[in-house]
């Protein structure tokens, strides 16, 4: 058994079971791939994959323990990558940030700003997604840290850390009828379409879980994956806008009517998620505080590594 064979799994698994995408991804042959499986199958003892013919079809019960064990090994073969680099350049290298549209386009832009001018030999990757994906990033050793809402928290693999508190508001145009409202309600956020975000994003349960608790059912309009289309449509007349407050620019902005919402929804917090014994290079430990004061190193340690 040996890493290669370990990291061709992982790329069939990541590629949805197709061998000649993991070979492109892994910049060889199919051939290549198909020979490393059958190989890793044979040492083991237990076929790995469910096959139809040659086409993988998905994961065998062992073939799920083996993906998860391969997960582990390849994470830790690429932290003692991380920690020889970090030993001979601390200073250069590549740190790749799994986030939300919402956080890559109103939070992080200082913070790439500030990492940028500390760390100018640093390559700095951002990959946009949802939450889930960018906990599946992160431990599938895509990404070194995510940075979204809820759904890091339900990845085994990792473990997050609490960065701030947020809530919404409400977007409109300056005419619309609600705009006339001094306290915005449910009831009256229930009469008209709405637009908010996708199921899988930026505290949408929270949203849904205020309507149901007011026994209201909400007129969802449209959904989408970031604030810029809500806020288009908004302005395009579809509906009302329920946005996270830190996407609401008022300069940017000016031409929509901003309602406070946070009595309305419970707030969501925003985390960092971060493979569990992964070893951090220090600008890694660096960019997390930067985005985060209030975490420090010691802290972010004890966490990934349970200490």
């Amino acid at each position: 058994m040996n890493l290669q064979q370990i990291r061709f799994l992982c790329a069939v698994v990541e590629n949805n079971f197709s061998i000649s995408e993991a070979a492109n991804a892994a910049f060889t042959a199919q051939p290549v791939v198909s020979k490393h499986i059958k190989a890793l199958e044979g040492e083991i003892g237990v076929e790995i994959f469910e096959r139809r013919g040659k086409r993988l079809l998905g994961l065998t019960s062992a073939g799920a323990e083996a993906y998860a064990i391969a997960k582990r090994l390849n994470a830790d073969a690429l932290s003692l990558k991380a920690l020889a680099s970090d030993m001979t350049n601390a200073k250069e290298g590549v740190l790749t940030i799994a986030t939300t549209h919402t956080q890559a386009r109103y939070v992080l832009p200082r913070v790439v700003t500030q990492f940028g001018a500390k760390y100018p030999e640093v390559k700095l990757k951002l990959k946009q997604g949802n939450p889930k994906q960018c906990a599946d990033w992160v431990a599938g050793s895509e990404a070194d840290i995510a940075i979204a809402t809820e759904a890091l928290a339900a990845e085994p693999l990792l473990v997050t850390l609490p960065c701030y508190r947020w809530n919404r508001c409400v977007i409109a145009p300056p005419k619309h009828a609600l705009a006339k409202e001094k306290v915005l309600s449910i009831e009256a956020l229930g009469k008209f379409p709405l637009i908010t975000y996708d199921n899988a994003f930026t505290g949408r349960s929270q949203i849904d879980r205020a309507f149901a608790s007011a026994g209201v059912v909400p007129n969802v309009a449209l959904t989408a994956l970031d604030s810029d289309v809500i806020k288009t449509y908004v302005r395009l007349n579809v509906g009302v806008g329920i946005l996270a407050e830190m996407a609401y620019d008022s300069k940017v902005d000016s031409d929509l009517k901003r309602l406070d919402a946070s009595h309305l929804f419970a707030p969501s917090i925003t985390r960092v998620g971060l493979r569990r014994n992964a070893f951090l290079r220090r600008f890694a430990y660096d960019f997390i505080v930067l985005f985060a004061p209030s975490l420090k190193r010691r802290e972010i340690e004890e966490a990934v590594f349970g200490r």
